[in-house]
């Protein structure tokens, strides 16, 4: 899928090379073979409020790209994708959780496109509402009750877009609704993430002065408006792409993808990058006291 020379390897789910910076001698576990890892989270140590590199060895490795982690509601299912050195397509991993230990879960090549989308709904589920058959959408999110929170890139326009939502009333869609201009700051806005309460929206998106994207949160204010974006800082965001930030189903960690394009001698582009997580607290640190 081809969007344009900056930005297109970076919104893709399907990234294609391998991972070379930020794991510093992550030997791989063989995550792919027999191997079991004990615990949640696949026995990692949780982080604290500084992000640190998700599963590195299992999950992150050096020589190949991963995409971001994904859960089931009931935790007892991760997903990610990884491309790169013997893997030359972009391959499809899940781990199962099964007395206390986490092993990889074989998905027959003919399930694999509704085992995805176990993970993450495909745009269609949200087509099959009539309210949204005509609306050029790129991706959503939905909250708790049912609220979409959808974004548009106009491509052709360098990437200028918005977003919007719309609530589902009496069994129906309304006509969706433009969101302020706290909310549609900026290009390229994309991945969003409503808290289940719709109590916070995180996105990614460039804004004046950023040639990569960063991740920004908006609080809602007691009289149900959106605060300003705020730029979710330092330990999150960096010169590099910062994107697809989601907090797990049972709330405790934040995760987000950091990666970079790269080029060869050849002229030709490739992608590293990995999963990140920190503990969901660091949301909080950033809600305006007042």
């Amino acid at each position: 899928m081809v969007i344009n020379l900056k930005f297109k390897s970076l919104l893709s789910v399907v990234l294609i090379s391998g991972f070379y910076v930020f794991t510093a001698a992550a030997s791989e576990k063989n995550v792919d073979g027999n191997n079991d890892f004990e615990g949640s989270y696949l026995g990692q140590k949780p982080p604290g409020l500084i992000p640190e590199l998700f599963a590195p060895g299992i999950v992150s490795t050096e020589g190949h790209l991963e995409t971001e982690v994904l859960f089931l509601p009931d935790m007892k299912e991760l997903s990610f994708t990884r491309s790169g050195g013997k893997y030359k397509e972009p391959t499809f991993f899940v781990m199962q959780y099964k007395n206390n230990s986490w092993s990889r879960k074989s998905i027959p090549s003919t399930d694999i496109n509704n085992y995805k989308e176990r993970f993450n709904p495909a745009l269609s589920e949200m087509k099959n509402h009539d309210t949204f058959k005509d609306i050029p959408i790129t991706g959503f999110t939905v909250s708790a009750t049912g609220t979409y929170y959808f974004y548009f890139i106009d491509f052709e326009r360098d990437g200028y877009g918005y977003m919007s939502y719309s609530r589902r009333i009496n069994g129906k869609y309304e006509t969706p609704i433009k969101m302020s201009k706290a909310i549609n700051r900026g290009k390229y806005i994309a991945h969003p993430f409503i808290a289940p309460a719709e109590s916070y929206l995180m996105r990614d998106a460039e804004t004046e002065g950023e040639n990569t994207p960063d991740i920004y949160i908006s609080f809602r204010k007691k009289d149900g408006s959106w605060g300003e974006a705020i730029n979710m800082g330092d330990k999150i965001n960096t010169a590099l792409y910062e994107q697809r930030p989601k907090v797990t189903p049972d709330g405790k960690y934040l995760f987000f993808w950091k990666g970079d394009i790269k080029y060869r001698e050849d002229g030709s582009r490739y992608v590293e990058g990995n999963p990140y997580w920190v503990d969901a607290q660091f949301i909080e640190t950033l809600r305006p006291k007042s």
